[in-house]
């Protein structure tokens, strides 16, 4: 056979290939149409040659995967997130568009048609901020640190040496990989593995060996003081050990860095007398009025900056002294504040007596601590919370108290007549009551449901400072009366007036054993009755509020003593 007809052969055959490719694939694209690409698949999910509503399915049946917990792994560990948390989010939509869209390449059509996998990517959306944040936070679970080189001290009999810690490299997400590695594999519901890569430390052995040898040894040399303002302390070469390592400074080097807690428990007790505490300002009323007397400002030692102090004079061979650091603490009330107090004036007062010799001893203890105290504008006053314990140890002593409707004796009795003489100096000044209570049963040294009683931990008086200016307490015991007066700035007046009794009842009579614990009584009858006060503008004489508070007296027991 001549060569030419091998030639024309040659492309007949070609020509008939051709044709019948173009043939078959030309009845594929015909019958494929508005179907998916043969061999097409989401995430494992097989949707070749299928139609639009099979599509749509089989995206809709990946939807419980958007919700479900991400399972994370690697080498280092495992955690779980969720996909908002990953910033991951899903487009169904579009994922079904994109699966409909047919291959348009002879050979991408060949291979579907001869049953190749043609694997179509979900339409996945990623929050590059949020997913590196949600990695961050998993850092402990999934990566390895890399260890820092570093330096610690060891102390053994009357040496201490500098020891180094040699560094090691870590193991680390790479987070450009682990992101396509996430949108590939997060909607199979399966565990995904992220890929990982080393990382080196900053602090390389020879660094370490090099502060072992110098700096580190110098450091531990020879003792150290701090000097502190009036007072000084000396650290001993195992003390300087024992607050400081040798740690990166951020250049590839080592710096001492000293722990401000050990630090503070090492020297703190040396340090503690060049401390002081801020004092509030407050008033004197040594010439008939109020004059304020002016805040002190305290100091602390700071203990992070002492400690940097400490760091950078360990490094010298000679004159091995640190200054301590301080930080000045501001009082809660200064001078400026004070003075804009509008203490000025008396605005109430209040006396009560006829207490016993007891009574008046644990009387005279509230009222000392009372004395002097200041409700600024807005504040609550609570009398439990002001004075706190009120037990043997603070002197307070046995004496009459009403326990379960009868008298008794207990330590801190008669305080209750401190709190209402109390109550009825904030009572006059016009001050919100918050909350009081009254005595179970009447008392006639005190107004008619117009007092209070307390208890520690169970039954406190507290009133709120509703004015626009502050309020200073001042108290004056004698060993007949208490009084109890409100300095501030006169804004309103105060009426009291008391109900009616009535509905009275009888007392029931009580035999106890002969004792200590009996205090014998003949009774009285109780009753209910109201008091109501009226609140009106001290200028224009205008009704601020009227409020009316009804109390019911239980009878006081016949008690006798058998």
């Amino acid at each position: 056979m001549s060569r030419k007809k091998r030639g024309r052969r040659i492309t007949r055959c070609a020509l008939a290939v051709v044709l019948v490719l173009t043939l078959v694939l030309s009845i594929d694209l015909l019958a494929t149409h508005e179907h998916s690409a043969r061999g097409a698949s989401i995430a494992g999910v097989e949707i070749s040659n299928s139609e639009r509503s099979e599509v749509r399915a089989a995206v809709d049946g990946l939807l419980p995967a958007v919700t479900a917990p991400v399972h994370l792994r690697t080498t280092s560990g495992s955690a779980t997130l969720t996909a908002r948390e990953l910033g991951l989010s899903f487009d169904a939509d579009a994922t079904v568009e994109q699966a409909m869209k047919q291959p348009r390449g002879l050979w991408a059509r060949l291979h579907g048609l001869f049953g190749r996998d043609h694997p179509v990517r979900p339409v996945i959306t990623v929050d590059d901020v949020a997913f590196n944040a949600a990695l961050d936070t998993k850092r402990k679970e999934l990566e390895k640190a890399a260890v820092e080189g570093g330096v610690h001290f060891v102390t053994t009999g009357n040496v201490t040496a500098p020891v180094g810690d040699l560094p090691s490299a870590g193991l680390r997400i790479n987070r450009a990989a682990a992101k396509d590695t996430v949108v590939a594999s997060w909607l199979t519901g399966q565990v995904i593995d992220l890929p990982m890569e080393s990382f080196s430390p900053t602090v390389s052995a020879a660094t370490v060996q090099r502060a072992v040898d110098g700096p580190a040894k110098t450091y531990v040399s020879s003792a150290m003081r701090l000097d502190g303002r009036g007072s000084s302390v000396a650290l001993t070469p195992a003390q300087l050990g024992e607050v400081a390592v040798f740690g990166p400074d951020g250049k590839g080097g080592l710096r001492p860095i000293v722990d401000p807690k050990k630090l503070a428990r090492v020297a703190g007790s040396g340090l503690v007398k060049t401390e002081s505490r801020p004092v509030n300002a407050t008033f004197t009323l040594a010439a008939g009025a109020p004059k304020v007397v002016p805040s002190r400002e305290g100091q602390s030692v700071d203990w992070v900056k002492t400690g940097q102090q400490l760091g950078v004079a360990g490094l010298e061979t000679s004159a091995r002294r640190g200054a301590v650091a301080y930080t000045q603490r501001k009082p809660a009330l200064d001078t400026a504040k004070a003075r804009g107090l509008g203490v000025k004036e008396v605005v109430s007062d209040f006396t009560t007596g006829g207490f016993s010799a007891a009574s008046g001893e644990n009387i005279r203890l509230v009222a000392q601590e009372v004395n002097g105290a200041i409700v600024l504008p807005g504040k609550n006053f609570s009398l439990n919370g002001y004075t706190g314990t009120r037990g043997t140890a603070q002197g307070y002593v046995d004496s009459t108290i009403i326990d379960h409707g009868r008298a008794a004796k207990a330590v801190g009795g008669g305080i209750s007549q401190f709190a209402t003489t109390l109550y009825n100096a904030a009572y006059f000044a016009g001050l919100e009551d918050v909350d009081h209570t009254e005595h179970a049963y009447y008392i006639s040294r005190y107004p008619e449901a117009r007092e209070a009683t307390v208890f520690e931990g169970a039954i406190d008086l507290v009133f709120r400072n509703n004015t626009k200016s502050g309020i200073y307490i001042e108290t004056q015991w004698t060993s007949s009366s208490v009084l109890v007066r409100f300095w501030s700035t006169k804004t309103t007046e105060v009426q009291s007036i008391t109900g009616e009794r009535y509905a009275y009842t009888d007392p029931s009579k009580i035999e106890l054993p002969k004792g200590d614990d009996c205090m014998a009584s003949s009774g009285q009858r109780g009753f209910t009755t109201s008091n109501t006060r009226v609140v009106t503008d001290a200028k224009t004489g205008a009704e601020r509020s009227r409020h009316t508070r009804t109390v019911k007296y239980d009878p006081e027991p016949n008690v006798v003593c058998k």
